[in-house]
């Protein structure tokens, strides 16, 4: 386990019909709850997950702690709106990826301490889209690149009401693409112009991310993003992880993402890994056909980018597991439950930006220890 993060309530039976694995770190705990019987109707299974999340506030963590962000997977996010359009929270996330158990909900929830001392303020903005009301894209001439353009553009907006930028605090996003095999390079290029406006480049930076098949409770949003940025961070704070000798730099093939971001606080680091596929560094895919063979893949890069951020993968705090094909959940959850028998996850359909990638993964990785250059977390 790394010495570094300790597991408690893992994999516990919870509430009926749910199934709890829980992971603290020094007043910091990601939970994920999956339902267990895909036979409950929606409400039971709903229902279920919120009894749980109940549980687990009253009976389990400590008293001070208050919750930060959640996100909810679900199978079916326009016909299970009714469960969801009441989940309005700034820092509550909604998306159409089922998880591959067969259920129709799972939950990911990071709670921290609230009586915890900071310097910091951590923003999540999400559930961000353009949206025409009864519209598709094509309807109105908004495509994805102009949906991409309005997300980011109102996001921007949003930040400097808070004094903060995208360049400067942004440390994390999701962008979900319904469609993403004919959908996905009009949202990149997009993205790619929008950056370079707001001096994020090659010989800067750019911003941990993932981008991946998603839908939104409105089926005409074809883009639909997910943001943290963290106000009070200091230069030097962050760095960008690379892991040369397994991962080229994204930009290479016109895409425009950081493979790992490091965030060092006075009592932690913080590793935020991006979606990351079995590739090279020439920027191949590895193992092509053969999804044993990427999980593998994907694992070294991961472990390589923790590595150079001095983490190891005993360090991961939750992980999101996006598989192309429904029919490679057996051989996948076997090998991640024997490597990873204590560590939050989910496990969705969900294809990646490339048809060839079978699997893909995100984690965000926690070591308790210090640069006393910095206030704590």
């Amino acid at each position: 386990m790394g010495g570094s993060v300790t597991t408690g309530a893992a994999g516990e039976a919870g509430a009926a019909g749910v199934v709890t694995t829980l992971k603290a770190a020094g007043g910091e705990y990601h939970v994920v709850i999956e339902g267990t019987d895909p036979t409950l109707s929606t409400e039971e299974q709903y229902n279920a997950i919120e009894r749980e999340l109940g549980r687990l506030t009253r009976e389990v963590l400590p008293s001070e702690t208050e919750e930060a962000f959640r996100r909810y997977f679900v199978s079916d996010a326009v016909g299970q709106a009714k469960w969801l359009e009441d989940r309005s929270e700034e820092a509550t996330s909604i998306v159409q990826q089922p998880p591959l158990n067969g259920t129709k909900v799972a939950l990911w929830v990071w709670f921290v301490d609230g009586g915890r001392n900071t310097t910091y303020r951590h923003l999540f903005h999400t559930q961000m889209h353009h949206q025409t009301e009864g519209k598709t894209a094509s309807d109105t001439g908004r495509g994805e690149a102009e949906q991409t353009e309005e997300v980011f553009g109102n996001y921007i907006e949003r930040l400097a009401e808070e004094g903060l930028t995208l360049a400067a605090n942004t440390v994390r996003t999701w962008i979900f693409v319904q469609g993403i095999d004919t959908h996905y390079a009009d949202m990149v290029a997009a993205r790619r112009e929008l950056f370079e406006q707001q001096g994020l480049t090659p010989k800067t930076h750019y911003i941990a991310s993932t981008g991946i098949e998603g839908k939104y409770i409105h089926p005409e949003v074809t883009v639909l993003m997910d943001a943290y940025a963290v106000d009070g961070l200091q230069p030097g704070q962050v760095t960008y992880l690379r892991g040369a000798t397994h991962l080229n730099q994204t930009h290479q093939y016109g895409v425009t993402f950081e493979r790992a971001t490091a965030i060092d606080y006075g009592d932690r680091r913080h590793i935020l890994v991006s979606g990351t596929a079995s590739i090279d560094n020439k920027g191949q895919i590895v193992h092509p056909g053969d999804v044993e063979g990427q999980l593998g893949r994907v694992l070294e890069n991961i472990e390589v980018l923790l590595r150079e951020g001095g983490c190891e993968l005993g360090d991961i705090a939750q992980m999101i597991v996006y598989l192309r094909d429904p029919a490679d959940y057996a051989v996948v959850t076997q090998r991640l439950a024997k490597e990873f028998p204590d560590t939050p996850r989910v496990i969705v359909w969900a294809p990646v930006c490339r048809p060839g990638w079978l699997v893909e993964i995100e984690c965000i990785a926690i070591k308790l220890s210090g640069n006393d250059r910095y206030a704590p977390f």
